[in-house]
């Protein structure tokens, strides 16, 4: 037996060594969990599983069922299109689901034992929010309804077989685009409910407010909570939102909350008793959500947890004696217990991993009614697998990537932590090693720079980061101040200060890092997204330390992104102490293009072509000036993106192929330096 095992090891010894770096079309062999659902029994797990089409170039998503203890894998719906959303009936018996396989986003229902599945509705947008009635017999769901305007003017029509160009856009809503969207259709998205068997789907709502988020069933199934922003000023306050209950029967509707600020995430316990949501006070200031509770029959709101950390998620099961909760703290994502007197207990860790791009912190779960818990797990070498955790003990479930990782060899993370130079605030980061690393070398360094800003990194995998690595560079990515998960207090830090303070802890990681001693000081680069672009532009405007930069879809000009962003009037709150008239010299100190003529680093300027939320027109400013200063620079627009660039596996691709070839052209050779990988 010792020899078989000894033959077995020396056989695998040479498919070991013989591991290459990660490569750029890797990506289409890339699979990842989202959203898996326990059934109630806590037996059985259905998720979405997640893969890009290197033949079509978009995100394929199937159906997928394993056992709670890891037996019988297997497929529920096929691979050619979209599958996603499953939500297990409350008897366990049936799965309804959203699939695109009959040619546009329908409901379908599954029923477990048979193994038979058929559509329920004939929809015209594609629904959200999919929600089972507490007795299996409706479902409840989202959909955009288009709305008939009045109009303008009446220009004359094309005589018969004339080819005149295509008619105006007109628009008179505050919110006229949005990023993902494009030009929108004069409507709102409504809330309904259909037959689980089939049929007509019947309009609840009928007003002229959005309704996009979380549905929740009274116990009895006679009403539905929601939340949503009833006031005259909807359009102009984007934070505010109220939860409100609407009789399925009579269709009126009443309103549960009142408070000047966000509450959201209804979830009535399965006794009927609790409300359980999310909210906040608005102070003008980033704030976390704090997780409240109610008695159902009469609002009397109780503040039940507040963690200084942002709670994405709120759940009951099985009893109505506590709550579950996701939340993320110092970067990490974890679901926790809340007991009704407020006693936390976590019970899952290291959710996250569906973000395949860059490393940022997110995840989901759910909860059987006896406390099994289904979760996507994830760390810094693969993407999300499926997790179950039961009193606090986590298994891992699938391997989706093992034979395509069994072959590459991807790096582990280095977390790191450095006190900011400018005040000794505790800073946050990760260090990612070329493949062959040897301490004894010297290499290249990429600070890689989160968007948001109110957002985090975490030990999370990115295909982008990782395929830099490959191209033999060091990679440091880095939470600093303004970023979430570190309590409220450190995500203020920018308040009306941004860009500002957050260079100073950008600079230290990077001094701390080269105070390790393996990374060439004279090969240093920078590149970031979103708010990682305008952090790069900034840094450029700072000091020539960096041999060359690329300063990915940025804010350059907060005067006019405020003006032509899709939210741009959303967020100058947060940045400025007035509007962009009242206070122009605020909004031009911190723009990069104040101070362009400060600039010799050679900088690259990203964007796609369709990002309305940072337009092109702010990339083609900076560009603009770097080129009357004389200052080396490229203006690459990537055609049919938006803000989202690594939404479509092409372009992500391409961004990254660019960065690199920006950074290669002015890497300074003669240095002792690593091997890197082929990542092209």
């Amino acid at each position: 037996m010792r020899q078989l095992i000894y033959f077995i090891l020396i056989s695998m010894m040479p498919l070991v060594s013989a591991a290459e770096s990660l490569k750029a079309m890797d990506l289409f062999d890339l699979q990842w969990v989202k959203d898996p659902r326990v059934s109630p029994d806590g037996k059985h797990i259905v998720y979405e599983r997640h893969r890009f089409d290197v033949m079509t170039d978009t995100n394929r998503s199937s159906l997928w069922i394993i056992d709670a203890d890891g037996n019988n894998h297997e497929p529920l719906t096929g691979t050619a299109g979209m599958a996603a959303m499953p939500r297990w009936s409350r008897d366990g018996k049936r799965l309804a689901y959203v699939s695109d396989e009959a040619g546009s986003p329908q409901i379908h229902v599954l029923w477990i034992d048979s193994g038979n599945s058929v559509a329920i509705t004939n929809l015209q947008a594609k629904p959200g929010s999919l929600t089972w009635s507490p007795d299996g017999s409706r479902l409840a769901f989202t959909q955009f309804v288009a709305q008939k305007r009045e109009p303008i003017g009446e220009p004359p029509k094309p005589p018969e077989g004339a080819k005149w160009k295509p008619d105006a856009k007109v628009f008179e809503d505050f919110y006229y685009r949005s990023d993902s969207e494009g030009f929108l259709k004069a409507g709102k998205s409504q809330i309904f409910i259909v037959a689980a068997t089939g049929g007509s789907a019947i309009q609840l709502t009928r007003n002229d407010f959005s309704h996009t988020g979380k549905l929740s069933w009274s116990a009895d199934g006679s009403a539905i909570y929601y939340a949503s922003n009833y006031y005259e000023n909807w359009q102009a306050d984007r934070v505010e939102s109220e939860i409100f209950r609407i009789d399925v029967a009579t269709r009126k509707h009443a309103q549960v909350t009142r408070r000047d600020g966000a509450d959201t995430a209804p979830a009535v316990s399965p006794d009927g008793k609790w409300l359980a949501y999310l909210g906040y006070d608005d102070t003008g200031h980033y704030r976390d959500h704090k997780l409240y509770i109610s008695e159902t029959d009469k609002h009397a709101p109780r503040l039940l947890l507040d963690l200084d950390k942002p709670i994405a998620e709120v759940q009951w099961a099985g009893s109505s004696r506590r709550v579950f909760i996701r939340y993320t703290d110092d970067s990490v994502v974890h679901v926790a217990q809340v007991d009704l007197d407020g006693a936390v207990k976590v019970l899952a860790d290291d959710l996250g991993g569906s973000a395949i791009g860059r490393p940022y912190s997110g995840g989901s779960f759910s909860v059987s009614d006896d406390g099994v818990i289904a979760h996507d797990i994830t760390d810094s070498q693969q993407p999300a697998n499926l997790g179950v955790s039961r009193r606090g003990k986590t298994r891992q479930l699938t391997d989706l990537n093992r034979d395509l990782l069994r072959f590459r060899s991807i790096p582990d993370v280095d977390e790191i932590w450095v006190d900011s130079s400018l005040d000794k605030l505790p800073i946050h980061g990760w260090i990612i090693k070329p493949p062959g690393f040897d301490p004894q070398k010297q290499y290249p360094l990429i600070l890689e720079i989160h968007g948001g800003p109110h957002t985090a990194y975490g030990d999370n995998f990115s295909a982008e980061l990782q395929l830099y690595a490959a191209a033999g560079y060091v990679v440091l990515y880095t939470n600093p101040r303004g970023s979430t998960s570190y309590g409220d207090a450190f995500a203020n830090e920018i308040h009306h200060d941004y860009p500002g303070n957050d260079y100073h802890d950008l600079m230290s990681m990077v001094d701390a890092v080269i105070e390790q001693g393996y990374v060439d000081d004279g090969n240093l680069f920078v590149t970031g997204g979103s708010g990682g672009g305008i952090l790069t532009a900034w840094i450029v405007t700072q000091t020539d330390r960096f041999r060359a930069a690329v300063s990915q879809k940025p804010v350059i000009n907060w005067f006019t992104l405020t003006l032509t962003s899709d939210i741009g009037p959303h967020f100058w709150p947060y940045f400025f102490s007035g509007l962009p008239w009242e206070k122009p010299e605020e909004y031009l100190a911190k723009s990069p293009i104040s101070m362009v003529d400060q600039v010799t680093t050679p900088t690259m300027l990203l964007t796609g072509e369709q990002d309305l939320r940072t337009p092109m027109s702010e990339a083609e400013q900076f560009y603009q000036g770097l080129q009357m200063q004389g200052v080396d620079t490229a203006l690459v627009r990537i055609q049919s993106s938006s803000h989202s660039i690594a939404k479509t596996p092409s372009n992500l691709l391409r961004k990254v192929s660019y960065v690199l070839g920006w950074f290669e052209r002015y890497r300074q050779s003669g240095r002792a330096e690593g091997d890197g990988g082929d990542a092209k």
